[in-house]
């Protein structure tokens, strides 16, 4: 019960309500056993209720790599309506009419991007959701911070392709193009993950193992004998630094996440042994 399962989430439930399904349905409390405990289970990236699409559900050792997972670049295909605001940047917030259409050529923002979260959003506030504050009345105004916009296409009249870094808001994106909200949101890829890959019935859908899943966004290095020991055990091999993160394996599978370090050497920082 190591890997990942991609599911395409429904509009009208949580990601939460997704995690939860697969903790009952696919793991099952029959997955634990005496002195072992339950497999874990979480996901890659929050979608918002009203949101279809990808959602990648890691189980066991997979939430080791949680943070590796959410850091992969994002791709989404968004619906607009002009001439309108929201207070939460889609169709669950206070929808005003305000007949203001933003001025043709819309300007599409790429490359680096200065964005405010909004309101409505999972950032933590001083131990709390932002959209936990808001919902009871409190003013939230969340810093700006940098995101990163690799393509932004329009492909119809109030439809867009857009494909970013982690932790860009599409809702915002689309609110900073005059008078508008996102209707519909769907993300279609998280990295190599791909929302054809993915089934909307947990039960039915292939566990992508660990390794399997690794593979395809890290670079491999390969261990053998002492020095695929020393890795399970938490210390540094020696390895060319092929990447910020490195992917160390034996002929048993994946051992751990390394980081190159002076000398020659990667440090396991993330392992799958223990």
């Amino acid at each position: 019960m190591d890997g990942l399962i991609l599911i395409d989430k429904p509009a009208g439930v949580t990601s939460h309500d997704v995690v939860a399904r697969v903790r009952r349905e696919v793991v099952g409390p029959g997955r634990s056993r005496k002195g072992v405990g339950k497999v874990r289970v979480g996901h890659s990236g929050t979608l918002d209720p009203f949101a279809t699409g990808l959602l990648v559900v890691l189980l066991g050792r997979a939430t080791r790599v949680q943070a590796h997972v959410m850091g992969l670049p994002k791709c989404y295909e968004a619906t607009a309506r002009f001439g309108f605001t929201s207070t939460t940047g889609d169709p669950d917030g206070e929808i005003v009419e305000t007949g203001r259409v933003p001025a043709e050529p819309l300007a599409l923002p790429t490359g680096t991007v200065r964005q405010r979260p909004p309101a409505f959003s999972a950032v933590h506030v001083g131990g709390k959701r932002a959209y936990d504050l808001a919902r009871a009345g409190n003013a939230v105004e969340l810093p700006e911070r940098d995101v990163l916009v690799h393509r932004f296409d329009r492909t119809g009249f109030d439809r867009f392709e857009i494909e970013c870094s982690a932790g860009t808001y599409v809702r915002t994106l689309i609110a900073d193009l005059g008078d508008a909200y996102c209707t519909a949101l769907r993300r279609t890829a998280v990295g190599p993950f791909a929302i054809a890959e993915a089934t909307a019935d947990p039960t039915a859908g292939d566990v992508i193992g660990l390794g399997d899943a690794l593979e395809r966004f890290l670079p491999v290095a390969e261990l053998a004998g002492q020095e695929a020991a020393r890795a399970a055990h938490g210390l540094a091999v020696s390895g060319q630094p092929l990447g910020p993160t490195v992917l160390l394996r034996d002929v048993h599978g994946p051992i751990a996440l390394a980081e190159p370090r002076p000398g020659g050497t990667l440090k396991p920082v993330v392992g799958f042994r223990a």
